[in-house]
């Protein structure tokens, strides 16, 4: 079953939107939200590994220098 959010559920009645219509409009926004949540996290890996990267590359070009 698909998560809803309240708040926006309780806005589109308030809006006047049908009940079943509400549930389904809330349903998608909660897909979406979960997928957002997945790219940032793939993102936050990424970050990670361009500075571990950007590190070892750092390291060479200071090694080609002064060694």
């Amino acid at each position: 079953m698909t998560t809803m959010i309240s708040e926006v559920y309780d806005t589109f009645i308030s809006a006047g939107a049908d009940e079943e219509k509400a549930r389904q409009a809330t349903e998608a926004v909660a897909e979406y939200e979960q997928r957002f949540d997945h790219i940032d996290k793939e993102l936050l890996l990424l970050k990670w590994m361009m500075g571990v990267m950007l590190a070892g590359i750092v390291s060479l070009v200071l090694k080609g220098f002064f060694v």
